[in-house]
């Protein structure tokens, strides 16, 4: 018997027991579609991160205050109030820094008439914009000149300008909201920018941090320094030269602790990058788990296989058919069904991902690879799982075999 009537017999065979055959490989099914499934839906949340991470800005550093110390315990990180407006200036004259933005944030309730929201208020600086690659899609950005002044003025996210004036086009430049009873002018919309991790970036009102800072929460430190370096060689450099001017304006001794932390834009991508790899490792790897459990279902049912066709197998050994012959036609049987599994698994894999992407926030990127590493691991676990059903076959004793009943 050649390859081709091989192939045929193992066909029929399949056809033959429909239910039976559907039914071994389900394991298989369930596996492939499990895997692909999972991967794409953890490569999509890491490239949704990794868009996410890059969309904070170009070059970005950011910069937060150290832990603060009481009674000789240090506190969380972020504790230490060590950050001010004087330095924003020192880390500006450094020549590897493109522009500086600081950044202060409370929560306060904003109204228009009888409209109303508590939203997040952030003061920040007119290189905001630059630093943070955020633009308007109407009316503008708050200049240098209203930050200098400390002006009443503000840019809302769209999801506040939705709320409160139903709209968030040019129709509500100029008009007038109020935060913690005070008069603000509406000179912008900001582009919707979507959620980042836990964080609404369109539910926001930007406003001048002098104003923020003097007139709304009285306070004289910041939070966060958002520097972008002038390029992407410079990172490291600009890390250097924010750390030398810091420590400088903050008069520490060359044996002193920093009171302040720096975090690059790489660091947090690659952190981030890797929790979403392993976590798709680990997802995939669960699933996989179910392929080698339709394994051992395939090979049971083709131990029962090889008990039912006994006295074919002794007929067909009695007739001339090698050892190599019945050996090649069970495992050709055995792949067959983990391949045909393997196949409408990847297709329901597949049209689970996309049907996920539809009805459901979450992003799934369907590649290639998980789709061919599905497969030929389908087409693998059929050969291991059938070797042993095939071996016992092809050792079959034909005259025992002829005796069976």
């Amino acid at each position: 018997m050649n390859f081709m009537e091989s192939i045929r017999v193992s066909l029929r065979s399949v056809k033959s027991n429909k239910m039976r055959s559907f039914l071994t490989m389900l394991g298989i099914i369930i596996g492939v579609s499990a895997v692909i499934a999972m991967v794409s839906i953890g490569q999509g949340a890491q490239s949704s991160v990794t868009s996410q991470i890059q969309g904070l800005g170009s070059n970005l550093l950011i910069v937060t205050p150290g832990q603060a110390s009481q009674g000789g315990v240090r506190l969380g990180a972020g504790s230490a109030n060590s950050l001010t407006m004087a330095d924003v200036d020192a880390i500006a004259k450094q020549d590897s820094v493109a522009g500086v933005a600081p950044d202060i944030t409370k929560n306060e309730q904003v109204v228009f008439k009888n409209q109303n929201t508590s939203t997040s208020i952030e003061g920040t600086s007119a290189d905001y914009p630059d630093v943070r690659s955020t633009k308007v899609s109407a009316g503008r950005f708050f200049n240098k000149y209203e930050v200098k002044g400390q002006s009443n003025v503000a840019v809302l996210g769209t999801e506040v300008a939705n709320t409160l004036f139903g709209s968030a086009g040019n129709d509500i430049i100029g008009q007038t909201i109020n935060i913690n009873q005070m008069p603000f002018e509406v000179i912008g919309v900001l582009e919707s920018q979507g959620t980042t991790g836990f964080t609404n970036n369109d539910d926001r009102v930007m406003i001048p941090i002098t104003t923020a800072m003097n007139r709304m929460f009285g306070t004289t430190n910041v939070r966060t320094f958002y520097v972008s370096a002038k390029s992407a060689d410079l990172m490291d450099q600009a890390n250097i030269d924010v750390t030398t001017a810091l420590r400088a304006q903050h008069h520490l001794k060359p044996k002193d602790d920093n009171d302040f932390q720096i975090s690059s834009q790489a660091q947090i991508l690659s952190t981030a990058q890797g929790v979403t790899g392993i976590m798709t490792t680990l997802l995939a790897g669960i699933a996989g788990i179910s392929l080698v459990v339709g394994g051992i279902g395939i090979m049971n049912i083709m131990l029962v296989s090889v008990t039912e066709r006994t006295r074919e197998i002794g007929i067909r050994k009695a007739i001339g058919a090698t050892r190599g012959a019945i050996m090649r036609q069970f495992l050709i049987e055995s792949v067959m069904l983990s391949l045909l599994g393997g196949i409408i698994g990847i297709l329901i894999g597949v049209g689970i991902a996309l049907l996920v992407s539809k009805v459901t926030t979450l992003t799934t990127a369907v590649t290639l690879s998980p789709i061919l590493y599905a497969f030929f691991f389908s087409m693998l676990v059929g050969i291991v799982f059938g070797v042993y059903p095939a071996r016992k076959a092809a050792r079959l004793n034909p005259i025992d075999a002829l005796r069976y009943e």
